[in-house]
């Protein structure tokens, strides 16, 4: 009555490759290759990246200590207490 699983439609002009995965070679030119490639692109983008990190920590570090001055209290304000 129907048509049998893998067979339910007909495409024209379609072709379709498939590679068996015994015969893949997943990590083909990842040292060689990749590795390199890797470094190139961090070397190309380490001034876009690095300067708002940098300002940031040191806008925090600063932060952070002006936040711990002004919660101190001030010793003189105790000198007298018994």
């Amino acid at each position: 009555m129907g048509a049998q699983w893998g067979q339910l439609a007909k495409y024209r002009n379609i072709v379709t490759f498939r590679l068996s995965p015994y015969e893949l070679k997943p990590f083909a030119g990842a040292f060689s290759v990749g590795l390199p490639n890797t470094i190139r692109r961090i070397r190309g983008q380490f001034f876009r990246v690095t300067p708002p990190f940098v300002v940031a920590y040191l806008v925090y570090d600063w932060a952070t200590a002006e936040n711990e001055r002004l919660s101190r209290k001030n010793p003189k304000d105790y000198e007298n207490d018994v």
